[in-house]
């Protein structure tokens, strides 16, 4: 239990004057209005493994569809993947249900798409799309950039279907990779041996430029299919050039990395929405993902380092038509590892440390609600104080929580809006959990976010 002092009891009287509750679904209606004529609006989530932030933000994305036009989901996800969804939901996959629709998530951590409440929000995605002109069909498409060997494969697919010649060299390109094995971390190691160029960056590049070369003959007929069609393939040449960059800086220092992926994130939200815009579609897009990458790198530790992310680079490129919203909770339960490639495990989250936003939001005594942050308000400055925030990735720590979870930041400016469930409960995977235990270069790799 956190400790109520008088500064801390006036802090918390502030932020319980400003918020919102969410004890009904009419109060979602007050972030929908929130909301306004923004173009982006980012989700995050301060674990990977809780049902009330999942459910939180698959509520808020069907009001953001159906009332304000938005026109795509993009996850924390890889982008093949996630096409394989969108297929789906546009009802023109061969996916049986919604489950066997996420089938392709299939590397660890599985539960982060792979669970009941993304089941049903695609469901519902689905049925709605099937109810709407084309226009206004909405899609799900994936950010991140795991997906090597899948990206390189669905290039070549997508060649073979339109000039065999190209596919050809294009496997001849790829193959660059096969001396490393089925490894990335191989190809990693390797890279860094080598210095500052990559044995295989010419390859995925001269893919990707030779793709776009072609884009004029590929598009010549069929229409919107076509143009689908060639952006998905586009997508995964870009991803196989950025992922052999991520993977060449994987083991030169957390920071470069970590750029590179966020940057990724960036460039292909940027790439989707002239997509949208191209099709004729709202360029309006609800972003689900980590609050690490959601809230602006430049009011945390982050900064510090050298670090920025996908909040920060949507801020400065699309300012007031972008709403940060980050998620915090005090206490309750989370599927989580306890270490990478782990089994997953319904974890007991501890109470937040005093000092802490998340033990601030526990003294207004609210069990759950909505805190927009306003400049020169009495909430703006109570939360400009530099505190403690807690993240929770797919690991969990207990045992050393300051050290593992907590950094400090200025939410004030890390977000433009903040949700609070004050006891939160582990996510239900569509795979049945390991029994628990006593003890408390794949996705979300080495960050665990």
């Amino acid at each position: 239990m956190t400790t109520n002092h008088p500064h801390h009891a006036n802090a918390a009287v502030t932020i319980r004057r400003g918020a919102h509750p969410l004890s009904t679904p009419d109060n979602y209606a007050r972030i929908v209005s929130w909301v306004g004529d923004a173009s982006l609006v980012l989700l995050g989530e301060s674990s990977h493994g809780t049902e009330e932030f999942y459910d939180a933000r698959a509520r808020i994305t069907r009001l953001l569809i159906e009332n304000l036009g938005f026109s795509a989901v993009a996850i924390e996800g890889d982008w093949p993947d996630a096409y394989r969804v969108n297929r789906y939901v546009q009802s023109t996959g061969r996916a049986g249900d919604a489950a066997d629709a996420l089938a392709g998530f299939e590397r660890f951590p599985t539960w982060m798409w792979r669970n009941r409440t993304v089941v049903e929000f695609i469901s519902w995605l689905r049925a709605r799309n099937a109810a709407v002109e084309p226009a206004r069909k909405a899609g799900f498409y994936g950010l991140d950039l795991y997906s090597l060997r899948a990206s390189m494969q669905a290039v070549i697919e997508y060649l073979e279907k339109r000039d065999p010649a190209a596919a050809q060299a294009a496997r001849k390109s790829y193959r660059c990779f096969d001396q490393f094995g089925r490894e990335t971390d191989t190809y990693a190691w390797a890279a860094t041996r080598m210095g500052k160029d990559g044995p295989c960056e010419e390859a995925v590049t001269r893919e990707l430029l030779a793709l776009r070369e072609h884009r004029a003959a590929f598009l010549r007929h069929d229409g919107s299919a076509a143009a689908d069609e060639f952006f998905y393939a586009e997508q995964n040449a870009r991803l196989a050039r950025n992922a052999e960059l991520y993977y060449r800086t994987m083991f030169k220092g957390r920071v470069v990395s970590w750029n590179v992926r966020d940057e990724h994130m960036a460039e292909t939200l940027e790439a989707l929405l002239g997509h949208l815009h191209a099709r004729g579609q709202s360029p309006k897009i609800v972003v689900w993902a980590h609050n690490s990458h959601l809230g602006d790198a430049r009011a945390t530790e982050m900064t510090e380092s050298g670090e920025l992310n996908l909040g920060q680079l949507v801020r400065e490129r699309h300012g007031g038509q972008s709403k940060l919203v980050g998620f915090t909770t005090h206490h309750g339960t989370v599927i989580a590892a306890s270490d990478w490639g782990e089994p997953a495990e319904r974890k007991r989250v501890r109470p937040a440390l005093a000092g802490s936003y998340e033990a601030l939001f526990h003294e207004t005594g609210l069990d759950q609600f909505f805190l927009p942050i306003k400049r020169e308000t009495p909430v703006y400055e109570t939360l400009s104080k530099r505190r403690l925030e807690r993240a929770i990735g797919v690991v969990y720590r207990p045992e050393t929580e300051r050290l593992s979870h907590y950094f400090h930041a200025c939410l004030a400016d890390q977000f433009d809006a903040v949700i609070h469930f004050d006891e939160t409960s582990a996510l239900e995977p569509l795979e049945r959990l390991q029994p628990p235990v006593e003890a408390e270069a794949p996705e979300t790799f080495p960050s665990g976010v």
